[in-house]
């Protein structure tokens, strides 16, 4: 496909395709600003403000492998336009209902269809760039899914701050229409690279169903107690259901995560060491969005704006990390930058009642440094040497992986929250400093989590990255 558009028109596709990314990675943060004013107007309780998150990145999680596989079957335009379509409709309903009861479906609704939107997208850009070129887009994929977190939480607060949450979502409206409209005109309809199109549905019920028992459990884990029989029997479902997907895929004949695909270059091992970073990630900018608002006091234009130094240093870091990879390999920085993110969660862990920005801001610049890095090399370290009709799969892998890393993060940092904050509660320690103390705790287990990734990345990543680059010329 890459030699029926001109390089100008590749450029001005990967900008399209990086925008429709940047609005899918926006919308996991940029609610996190709007949550206060959300929980106003409808009277939500901080369970009901976590499902607005959980509810989008679980869906999109759960429905990505399907995405993947359907863009390599089915046509990557074609899957694209499907869930950019669907993605901008659902912003547009979030925005004009005035029922609390469909905010949670609602959402879901967009996660779904950004699980079909981003690996297409991703899927492109493997296929339209080879070798070093195909770094530097990477480069600053990664770039926009790390720093679209940040910058959703300073657009999140113009946009509530100077309109109302409900602009939010309306945003998505004019970007959905500008991506279709640039897809359309620049990107040749994508004949499907499977002969056969055969979907593995059985595959896609089993692991989407299993995701989410798993973060259903989890979450609700800290109320239930974690010895229920609820939180068991759940969990025992999820790890079933989970069990028999891995069982469906070793015997259909055309599987929805083809085992063997591990096999390829450090696909295993990227994927291994993103789960445990997103997880640490992700419940960072949660739990941080309510420590400024709601124990600082931080209005939501204020809040966004305190974010801004580690959207600056993202895009840095980014612009860097293609010349550093080149030079070292990527090995090195998956090793060293979850233990950067661990030592920014070990700085937000001592965050104090009267508290200011002076004592968030070091911890926030060296989770920046970490993201800027992380993400980047591993992108390249799991997309080098996969061949183009394994694209759409590779993109969906790493995509959930990230998603998936989240929502369960989230979820065990919430309930590891709600205990502590419980349990000083019952000592009679004050109700600011028992949510603060409850921070603490999550932010020590998303330490746990970034030692984890350096850990893993350590033991499965190999550093070849001359035959990594070998690999990607020749497909």
């Amino acid at each position: 496909m890459s030699a029926t558009i001109t390089d100008r028109q590749k450029k001005t596709a990967l900008w399209t395709l990086v925008i429709a990314q940047f609005m899918i990675v926006l919308d996991v943060s940029i609610v996190n600003i709007a949550l206060p004013s959300i929980q106003r107007d409808f009277a939500l309780s901080l369970s009901d403000l976590q499902w607005l998150v959980t509810a989008y990145t679980l869906a999109f999680g759960g429905f990505l492998l399907l995405g993947g596989r359907a863009a390599d079957l089915y046509g990557r335009r074609r899957i694209f336009l499907f869930g950019v379509t669907g993605f901008t409709l659902a912003s547009l309903a979030i925005g004009v209902i005035d029922e609390a009861a469909y905010m949670v479906p609602l959402r879901a609704v967009q996660g779904f269809s950004a699980a079909f939107m981003s690996p297409a997208a991703l899927s492109f850009v493997l296929t339209l760039f080879e070798g070093q070129a195909r770094t530097r887009a990477l480069s600053i994929w990664g770039a926009v899914s790390a720093g679209g977190a940040t910058a959703g939480l300073l657009l999140g607060g113009l946009l509530t701050t100077y309109l109302n949450w409900r602009w939010n979502f309306f945003v998505n409206v004019p970007v959905g229409l500008f991506v279709i409209y640039n897809v359309l005109r620049l990107l040749p309809a994508h004949v499907a690279e499977e002969r056969r199109k055969n979907l593995d549905l059985p595959g896609a019920v089993l692991v989407t169903g299993g995701l989410m028992l798993l973060v259903y459990s989890l979450t609700h884990a800290a109320s239930w107690g974690w010895e229920s029989s609820d939180t068991i029997s759940l969990l025992g479902a999820s790890i079933a259901l989970l069990i028999l997907f891995i069982w469906n895929e070793k015997r259909a004949r055309h599987p929805l995560m083809p085992l063997s695909f591990f096999r390829v270059g450090n696909v295993r091992g990227a994927l291994l060491t993103q789960l445990p970073i997103t997880a640490g990630l992700f419940s960072c900018f949660f739990f941080l969005s309510q420590y400024v608002q709601n124990i600082l006091g931080y209005t939501a234009l204020q809040s966004g704006l305190s974010f801004l130094p580690m959207s600056l240093l993202i895009g840095t870091c980014a612009a860097l990390a293609p010349r550093i990879i080149k030079k070292i390999g990527y090995k090195p920085i998956m090793v060293v930058a979850p233990l950067l993110l661990a030592t920014g969660l070990y700085i937000l862990a001592g965050l104090p009642v009267d508290g200011t920005y002076t004592a968030i801001l070091p911890g926030i610049l060296v989770i920046a440094l970490a993201l800027g890095f992380s993400f980047i090399s591993v992108a390249v370290a799991a997309t080098s040497g996969v061949p183009g009709h394994e694209s759409g799969l590779a993109s969906g892998l790493l995509t959930t992986s990230q998603q998936v890393g989240g929502s369960i993060g989230l979820a065990i940092l919430s309930s590891v929250a709600a205990s502590k904050t419980s349990a000083q509660l019952a000592l009679g320690v004050p109700h600011v400093q028992a949510l603060v103390d409850g921070f603490h705790s999550a932010f020590y287990t998303g330490m746990g989590f970034a030692i984890l990734a350096s850990i893993t990345a350590f033991l499965l990543i190999r550093s070849n990255i001359r035959g990594s680059e070998a690999a990607v010329s020749a497909h």
